[in-house]
Parts: C-alpha cells; sequence; structure tokens
C-alpha cells in the first residue's frame, strides 16, 4: 500500500522530539487550512486520554489531536502498551485493553496487530487530507527490529517517507543522526528523506557546517534546526519533571507523591502553570518541607503503590499532615488507596489477593478485569460548579459506610467522596483540575486566599501555537506539503 498523504517522524531516541515535532506540523497545516491528523501505530505511555467513543490512547495523540484541532480518535493510537510491571504491560488495541502480556509473548503478537494499526492509518488516510505519523524510541533499536511496527516496520508495510530528529541538547546530535542512519537496512534508508535538529541554543552559522558536512556525507538534507524555545510548556508522552515549581505570587505549596507507577500525572499540568502554585514532585516524604495540600495521583498497580507508600514512610506523613490541618486530594488509584480494603481477586495487576488500605475513606475496592472508560460531565455537590473530565479505571468501589459525596454526574451517578472531617477529598475523574472554577474553589479550600483565575485550556492552546509559530520560521513548509503530496 502507498501512503500518499502521509508522513513519518522518527527519532535517533526517546525523547528526541518526535511528539512536539508533531504536535508542531498538526497546528501549521490546520493553520493552513490542511485536515490533518495524528498517528502513533504504538505508544508505550501511563498517560492515556479517554475518546469521544470511550477508547483509550496515549495522551501525546490527544495533544497532537488538539493541535490539528479535531477531537481525538481511537484509531490515532491503535496499540496502547502500559506497563505494569519492568517486564509486563496492559495491551489495548483500538481503545480497549485484551489482556496483559510479558515482553516475550508481546514481540509474538506484532503481526497480528499490524494488520489493526494499518487499519487505522487507513481509514484516517480516508477522512483526512494529511496524516502525520509518530514513531516510537528509536528505529535503529537492533533488538527490536524483528516484527517491528512501531517505526521502519510501519513505514516499510504503510510505504511512507521518514523524517528524523534529533536533540543537539543532549549533545552528540551527528553522531545520533549519521549512527541511526547506518544501523538502518537500505530500504529503511531510502525512504529517509530529511533530518531535523531540535533545542539549538546559540548562532546558527556556528552550525552551518556540520550541517553541509552531513548532507555531504549522507546525502540527506537537514530540513530544519529548531531553536530550543524557552518556556515552552507541551504535556509531555509520559516523562515526569521532578523539579520544583515555584511562584513568586501569592502562593500555595502542594506536593504530589510519586510512586513507582503514577499514571496520568497530566491531571497535575495546571497546577505546574498556575501561577498562585509551588508544585513538587516527591519520591520519598522526607523531601517534603512546606506542604498546604497532598495529592496521591493515578496508580496502574494500587497494591505496588500501596506498599511502595507505607515502606516509604508515606503513612506516617499523611497522618501527621492532617493532624496538623494539611488537605489531601486523591484521584482514581489514589482513592483506592485511602479506602479500608483493596481486593485483586484475579489478579488484574498484582499477585496479591487484598490488603488494607490506609483506612481514612469508609470505601472498598475491587479490582476487575473489565476498565471503565468514559468521558463526564457532573456538579460539584458542595461548591454547585459543573465541571467535566473522564473516568480510566479497573476498580469496582463500595461504600461501607455513610460517607459524604463529591460529584454528582449527568447520568445521574455519584462519584468522589469527602471525609467527615473535611480534609480529604478524592474522586475517580482525571483532567477535574482543568475546570477553572472547580480548581480555584480547591486551592481557596486548601489554603489558598485570592487566587488568580487561570484558563489552562487557553493556555495550552496559545503554547501549542507558540510552539508552530517558531517551528514555521524554520521549517520549510512548502516541502512538508511536497511530502505530503498536497501540492
Amino acid at each position: 500500500m502507498k501512503a500518499k498523504h502521509t508522513l513519518m517522524v522518527q527519532g535517533t531516541t526517546s525523547d528526541a522530539g518526535k511528539s512536539v515535532l508533531v504536535a508542531a506540523l498538526c497546528r501549521i497545516l490546520a493553520n493552513h487550512n490542511i485536515k490533518v491528523a495524528p498517528f502513533k501505530p504504538q505508544n508505550m505511555a501511563l498517560n492515556s486520554a479517554v475518546t469521544a467513543e470511550d477508547g483509550e490512547i496515549g495522551r501525546a495523540q490527544a495533544v497532537q489531536a488538539d493541535a490539528a484541532r479535531i477531537e481525538p480518535h481511537v484509531d490515532m493510537n491503535p496499540v496502547l502498551l502500559k506497563p505494569n510491571s519492568d517486564i509486563g504491560a496492559q495491551v489495548i488495541v483500538h481503545g480497549k485493553a485484551i489482556g496483559n502480556s510479558d515482553a516475550v509473548d508481546y514481540h509474538q503478537m506484532k503481526p497480528q496487530l499490524l494488520g489493526a494499526v494499518l487499519d487505522s492509518h487507513q481509514r484516517l488516510s480516508q477522512q483526512f487530507d494529511a496524516v502525520i505519523v509518530e514513531g516510537a524510541g528509536s528505529p535503529a533499536e537492533i533488538n527490536l527490529r524483528d516484527r517491528d511496527i512501531a517505526n521502519m516496520g510501519f513505514a516499510e508495510a504503510a510505504d511512507c517517507p521518514v523524517i528524523i530528529v534529533a536533540d543537539i541538547d543532549k549533545g552528540g546530535v551527528f553522531a545520533h543522526l549519521v549512527g541511526t542512519y547506518e544501523l538502518l537496512t537500505d530500504t529503511e534508508k531510502a525512504r529517509v528523506v530529511g533530518f531535523v535538529i531540535n533545542k539549538f541554543r546559540g548562532d546558527i552559522k556556528l552550525l552551518l557546517p556540520g550541517n553541509q558536512w552531513l548532507e555531504n556525507k549522507l546525502g540527506i538534507p537537514v530540513l530544519a534546526t529548531i531553536p530550543y524555545i524557552p518556556d515552552l510548556y507541551i504535556e509531555p508522552e509520559d516523562a515526569l519533571d521532578l523539579n520544583q515549581i515555584l511562584s513568586t505570587n501569592n502562593s500555595i505549596n502542594i506536593t504530589v507523591v510519586v510512586y513507582p507507577r503514577i499514571s496520568n500525572h497530566t491531571d497535575f499540568d495546571v497546577l505546574r502553570l498556575h501561577p498562585n502554585v509551588n508544585l513538587r514532585y516527591a519520591r520519598t516524604s522526607n523531601a517534603v518541607d512546606k506542604c498546604d495540600l497532598l495529592i496521591l495521583p493515578g496508580s496502574k498497580s494500587v497494591m505496588g503503590d500501596l506498599s511502595f507508600l507505607v515502606d516509604n514512610h508515606w503513612q506516617e506523613f499523611i497522618a501527621r499532615h492532617l493532624r496538623y490541618g494539611g488537605k489531601v486530594f486523591a484521584i482514581c488509584g489514589g482513592m483506592q488507596m485511602l479506602g479500608q480494603r483493596l481486593y485483586d481477586p484475579q489478579h488484574i495487576e498484582s499477585n496479591i489477593d487484598e490488603m488494607d488500605g490506609l483506612n481514612y475513606l469508609p470505601i472498598e475496592t475491587t479490582l476487575q478485569g473489565a476498565k471503565t472508560l468514559s468521558q463526564t460531565k457532573a456538579n460539584c455537590l458542595t461548591s454547585g460548579s459543573a465541571i467535566s473530565g473522564y473516568k480510566i479505571h479497573a476498580g469496582k468501589t463500595i461504600e461501607t459506610a455513610s460517607v459524604k459525596r463529591l460529584f454528582k454526574l449527568a447520568n445521574g451517578e455519584f462519584d468522589g467522596y469527602e471525609s467527615q472531617d473535611g480534609q480529604i477529598k478524592a474522586t475517580y475523574l482525571h483532567g477535574v483540575l482543568d475546570n477553572p472554577r472547580f480548581l480555584s474553589q480547591l486551592l481557596e479550600w486548601a489554603g489558598l486566599i485570592g487566587a488568580t483565575g487561570f484558563d489552562y485550556e487557553s493556555e495550552k492552546d496559545n503554547q501549542i501555537e507558540k510552539l508552530a509559530t517558531e517551528v514555521e520560521k524554520v521549517m520549510p513548509i512548502n516541502v512538508i506539503k511536497q511530502l505530503l503530496s498536497l501540492n
């Protein structure tokens, strides 16, 4: 099959800039009135999003869809792997989990999964004028070349041109590009149509001789050198920046606990950008000094991460934090941990049948194979604010005693809880902090007085537009259109 209107972005390494470059190209093409869609054949990430058809895809593809000004769809990421151990992951195909697999077994599944990948790509190709594809990791990983569906394996099957991007900020950019190219097969080399150098700082004149050397050596042009863009924020695909984010304004101190299988930490990106929040991510309790609000995030391995909390003395920290008047907010797996008991009879996430929770809420949770996936609208019962978010969890939670509920959903059901003393709030809803009114009320509950109004959705779009503007200054868009057969 010939993918006439498809262009693939691969990278020399993970975090080379593939996700961001795809987002930039999607927004640039959309600004040129071209109907464009992002696509990633296979993604491995614990950050995910729920689509309108109640399917699960990688968070990066949802961001790229926002950049393209379209709704996310499961076809944009047909295969998603969510690691639940060092050697295994949950396998999600066309938005639905089909089971857990270790690395060896998954390798055997790839030929069948390639069919699902190509089906999704074909559907997108029929609906859109252009498809911008993101690879995964590097195409030059020798141990992953056999049966590859994420990089050159897809490019060969779909017959599309490839751009390779490298991050000069890490150093060794020419070694990365030459080494990656030389490790490709002859047919794979033939589809590489250009290189992109990402995050360049300084005078471009100093880099031009190197670019010319590269083109002379390999016969492949450097299509663009993208400058380092200060103060740019685009939601990360999976990496978590543990650096503390400090505000110089009237502020509140918030700590997010980082357990080994933390998931959907993009829930807290709004806090990272909020002008009144000092945000800290912490793996250990002794790394926390000032904390007004402690957050327990989602988890892909609730029992394992709960054991991590206990082993690393977070249990004592939480008790002391609450005793001195601090507040706790929990989402999804974090809420399950705050209950009285956790059960995993089918061993969905672990080999443990059951274990005690932290016992702050009168609830119990049983992990089940069927995952709840839905976009959700609700009203906060304590403040009346309307909110939207999404559910993505494998647990069935029941109440063991009377408890104050937090949200009433549009379908009439309830979600979330508030402790009797008012110091703890918890919910299954991801994305709830993206709602400006609810966020302001939550920060006020946690002790912030006079919070600055903050529209996170507008800020995210402004950041995507900023990225697209800077990339278009250096990227020959006419060449990109030619590669997509749009001219």
